[in-house]
């Protein structure tokens, strides 16, 4: 029987450190671009070190150069020779192990103790013997198994899914497997880049309590400000080419920061304005609000905004929604609707209704049902039982993460927006890029090389632009760096149509929501407070559990009827598995069919004249099997998201 007991040690104690890590004068190119030189610094033991800057200067490389997988370009880099450094690995391994043997095989020096109790009892000798199981016990080996069920419930993997193949969990619950499996690592050292991006607010939340007690040294890549501000002592920037070190978190850096540019004469007037803008947010929100915890929680929120954007006034970005076309009284209205997948139910008997101004953050765990509630909102996915109503004018701007898959890759920026907008001159689609970060040559560049956040860029703009009275945003921030999801917080304030968002950004999350929904057990419900809250909500939740396994609730349950439920859960699991399974080989066998007729049509005999029936005629075949692909791949990923987040 798997224990939680809360009493235990978190993790193996790493060893007192008398050296640092020492930086000098280290310079590193990338594909003949200088990302940083010269750059010195010291990180000290007990230190915990967020590292930050804008995407591509160079936060990962630096990373390698620490752990020695990229060779320095000139300079050193001195370790403590005696540390343990553990890292999450980004490798999707193929493994028949439990989920809970996978972690704790992280446990190396367990591994190793195991190793040598093995070849003691081949030679059978009492003092190799003796010295082996002293060593299993110096390394923890009698409580591994509870402090692994332990990382893995606080990353949310039930007690069932503990003993569950790695091989049954989809990619994003498999990184959840490794950050485990790191966790579970003896280490002195711990680096983790963007730990946050495969994790839901709950298990954020557990997390960051874990790192605070970490005893080593800490270095984490993240763009998430609040996850920042409570588990670092020091922050690592890296902006034109150099890098700093500063004492304090991501909030006593912004401080210095926003100082160092008050000194500077045109910075110091945009900042003002900014300040003013967001002011303007404060006020107007402060004339309506209700003395209700999430009011005055959000009002907290935009004069911390106010304060925040002074170091943000350098930003490249910088854009705002245009005012809806149309304003409908009520946008929709969902009457006693039930939602999910192939008759298999999500969600059940919603009834709510979405009106002009409204501002609602939804919460609730990855699998509960999030996503499915927004795109049935957004028409992708058809209810089950139950009907919405769409008012005639409704327009929907709607962000998803297969929206960023689907751009193509061929084409540039103003390429894409051209598309969208064919009546716009160019000279105002190319202002209007410059807004999202997409300058002068960016703008021609083709869509295929670019990075994840840049791909989400583009596609926010193409939204923005639409000039949506209904603004559905599903994890919007992923891959987004801090300058650009303030950027897009202050935008969001000055919307004026409704707006519904999923983030796991805490930040953005309370600065642009009204109100918030708890997803959970099937049900949305409207939530009584605000995000700290919810915080609370969820370690109350989670004792609760814990004290049910104690207390031995679940061992009441019969022997057979463990074996009814575990069967069905079972069944259930192993039909979305087979049903990804033919869905992903029916996009491989329609992908394959479009890239024959791009050949075909690639071929500039085709142009000729005399062939302008067979080019018809392949244009037309190009353009039913681009719109089957695009519903097939549509039908793929919601199957996969389900499966992803199941919790059967």
């Amino acid at each position: 029987m798997i224990s939680l007991s809360i009493s235990l040690l978190q993790f193996v104690k790493p060893r007192d450190l008398k050296s640092m890590i020492k930086v000098k004068n280290v310079s590193l190119r990338r594909g003949g671009e200088l990302l940083f030189e010269d750059a010195s610094f010291s990180i000290y033991p007990g230190h915990r070190v967020g590292v930050t800057g804008a995407n591509g200067v160079g936060k990962t490389s630096l990373f390698k150069l620490l752990d020695s997988t990229l060779p320095l370009d000139s300079g050193d880099i001195i370790l403590p020779s005696s540390a343990k450094l553990a890292s999450v690995s980004q490798e999707i391994l193929d493994t028949e192990l439990s989920a809970i043997n996978y972690v704790m095989a992280g446990d190396t020096d367990l591994v190793m103790a195991k190793q040598e109790l093995i070849a003691a009892e081949v030679k059978n000798q009492d003092e190799a013997l003796a010295t082996a199981y002293d060593n299993i016990e110096q390394a923890g080996g009698y409580t591994a198994e509870t402090r692994a069920a332990k990382l893995l419930a606080g990353l949310g993997f039930s007690i069932e899914e503990q003993t569950q193949l790695f091989n049954t969990f989809s990619g994003g619950w498999r990184m959840r497997l490794n950050l485990a499996r790191a966790l579970m690592t003896p280490s002195d050292i711990l680096m983790l880049d963007e730990p946050t991006n495969h994790l839901d607010l709950d298990a954020i939340v557990w997390l960051e309590n874990w790192l605070v007690k970490y005893q080593g040294m800490l270095i984490v890549i993240s763009h998430d400000r609040d996850f920042l501000n409570t588990v670092t002592t020091n922050i690592i920037n890296i902006e034109n080419k150099k890098i700093d070190i500063y004492t304090g978190n991501y909030a006593d850096f912004e401080g210095q920061r926003a100082a160092r540019l008050s000194t500077q004469n045109a910075a110091y007037l945009k900042q003002q304005k900014d300040i003013l803008h967001i002011q303007a947010f404060v006020d107007r929100f402060k004339a309506k609000a209700s003395k209700a915890k999430q009011a005055q929680s959000r009002l907290r929120a935009l004069s911390r905004m106010k304060k925040v954007s002074s170091a943000h006034i350098d930003s490249p970005f910088s854009f705002s929604f245009r005012k809806p076309e149309k304003m409908p009284a009520q946008l929709l209205s969902m009457n006693d609707c039930d939602l999910g997948y192939d008759k298999i139910r999500v969600l059940r008997e919603l009834t709510l209704t979405v009106s002009p101004g409204d501002r609602i953050g939804l919460l609730g765990a990855n699998g509960a049902g999030k996503s499915t509630f927004i795109k049935a909102l957004a028409n992708e996915i058809t209810t089950i039982s139950g009907t919405i109503e769409r008012a005639n004018s409704l327009t929907v701007g709607y962000f998803a993460q297969h929206q960023v898959e689907q751009l193509r890759s061929d084409e540039t920026p103003l390429e894409f927006l051209t598309r969208l907008d064919r009546s716009a001159p160019e000279r105002d689609l190319r202002n209007y890029l410059g807004g999202f970060g997409f300058s002068n040559d960016y703008a021609l560049r083709a869509i295929g090389p670019l990075s994840g956040g840049e791909k989400a860029r583009l596609v926010l703009a193409a939204i923005v632009r639409q000039k949506p009275n209904l603004l559905l945003l599903d994890e919007p921030t992923n891959h987004l760096d801090l300058q650009m999801r303030h950027a897009l917080g202050v935008a969001l304030q000055g919307y004026e149509g409704a707006l519904v968002v999923v983030s796991h950004d805490r930040y953005l999350l309370e600065s642009v929501s009204d109100k918030f929904k708890l997803i959970a057990n099937g049900r949305v419900e409207e939530f009584d407070g605000n995000l700290n809250d919810y915080t609370k909500w969820l370690t109350d939740t989670r004792s609760q559990k814990t004290a049910l396994l104690k207390e031995g609730i679940l061992r009441h349950e019969s022997k057979k009827d463990r074996r009814k439920r575990q069967a069905k859960s079972r069944v259930k699991k192993s039909e979305l598995v087979k049903r990804v399974g033919c869905l992903e080989e029916h996009v491989n066998i329609l992908s394959k069919l479009v890239a024959d007729t791009n050949k075909k049509l690639a071929d500039s005999n085709i142009y000729t004249e005399g062939r302008q029936g067979e080019l018809k005629e392949l244009l037309g075949e190009q353009k039913i099997q681009a719109d089957k692909l695009r519903c097939a791949e549509q039908e793929w990923l919601e199957a996969t998201s389900l499966l992803e987040g199941s919790q059967f």
